[in-house]
């Protein structure tokens, strides 16, 4: 619901701005082709291109905002990665056309008529309604966490910007100082070039997977560690995927702890971080009983036996004894390299107690070197 409700809010900012770039390109377009402006005219074209790039985002963030299915088990959110390199890349477009003309008309001195106050006055209209629809959509946009959409604002300021640049050749030509135009587009064009090679570097950095800064995975990490059963965190990993975070992370409990206790454990420290950081849109832990970071990892290690192979084993090795004939349960535990032996039993063999069955149990298995701890327990075992 709140997906839909963010994605609402994007498409609603994205087409009120589409309705003003259409009253605003009309009017620059107007304006100029009556006082000869061709510099008014290329504004009011410029704010045309805008209503398409208005439609691409609608479409990137209905599409990007879609919820994870069989083909995209990890969403949509690249889909507004792409588009806000695509408007990054058409706000240096557009920086390099205003510059390039810009010092044509410079090295040229291109004379610029006397336009009049009425079009000055619909040109400042046009900037102070692109710039209204600059930070209406700035606000949206980190409001629901879009870079799409911030790049979308950005590129209505780029829009704003051309406005200031046509403003000021227009005052410039009516005081007949018609050079200043030129001049001024030129730092426009720098302006609006950079804030394209920003998006273009950022969204570049989130599609190779570029880790979260320090300080936002150190946050997640001391928030996962304040959860009741977690003794540490490690091998914390965190990666944006369009206004998402993805998060990986190990989490050491204590390690006799049942199975399921752990995984609650687990799905409390997801909890505790999802509420901390609203824009975690997955989070896959791994339990570990024991502290194993930067050692190798387990899957490259030689393998321990599992359940199967100890209990045959074991039964070679303990056929004989009465403690073994009444074991009724067993557990395992795979520690510090070793396998922990658990036995529960019923009731004792006769003339035994616990401490004596498992001497005999330690004398009959000292050749199995990956045996660890071995205790003998009285009672029902796990049930």
């Amino acid at each position: 619901m709140e997906r839909a409700a963010q994605t609402r809010e994007a498409h609603r900012v994205t087409l009120i701005g589409a309705v003003i770039d259409f009253a605003v390109g009309v009017a620059k377009m107007i304006a100029g082709v009556m006082v000869g402006s061709a510099a008014l005219v290329a504004d009011g074209i410029h704010s045309f291109s805008d209503i398409l790039t208005d439609l691409f985002v609608v479409a990137a963030t209905h599409f990007g905002r879609q919820e994870p299915d069989s083909n995209h088990p990890y969403g949509h959110g690249r889909i507004e990665t792409l588009a806000t390199l695509w408007l990054g890349s058409v706000l240096i477009f557009v920086a390099g056309g205003i510059a390039w003309a810009s010092i044509g008309r410079l090295l040229e001195g291109e004379p610029i008529p006397a336009p009049g106050f009425w079009a000055i006055g619909i040109a400042v209209i046009a900037l102070l309604a692109k710039e209204w629809i600059f930070r209406y959509t700035m606000r949206v946009a980190r409001r629901v966490n879009s870079r799409l959409l911030e790049a979308n604002a950005w590129h209505s300021r780029s829009d704003a910007l051309s406005t200031v640049v046509v403003l000021i050749g227009l005052v410039a030509a009516q005081i007949g100082v018609g050079w200043m135009d030129a001049l001024a587009a030129i730092v426009v064009g720098v302006m609006v070039g950079q804030v394209g090679g920003r998006l273009l570097w950022e969204s570049g950095r989130e599609l190779i997977d570029t880790a979260l800064p320090a300080e936002e995975r150190d946050a997640m990490q001391r928030a996962a560690e304040e959860v009741a059963g977690v003794r540490s965190v490690h091998d914390l990993r965190a990666r944006k995927l369009g206004s998402d975070i993805l998060l990986d992370l190990h989490i050491v409990v204590p390690p006799r702890v049942t199975v399921s206790e752990a995984h609650e454990i687990g799905n409390e420290a997801s909890r505790r971080l999802r509420e901390t950081f609203p824009n975690l849109h997955d989070v896959t832990f791994h339990i570990d009983p024991e502290d194993d970071a930067g050692e190798t990892e387990h899957s490259l290690r030689p393998a321990p036996p599992l359940r199967a192979d100890v209990e045959g084993v074991l039964d070679q090795a303990w056929h004989d004894l009465p403690i073994w004939q009444a074991c009724v349960d067993l557990d395992l535990h795979y520690l510090d390299n070793q396998v922990d032996v658990s036995l529960y039993v019923d009731t004792l063999p006769p003339g035994q107690d616990l401490d004596a069955a498992a001497q005999a149990l330690r004398r009959a298995a000292s050749r199995l070197a990956w045996i660890g701890r071995l205790r003998v327990w009285l009672g029902p075992g796990k049930g």
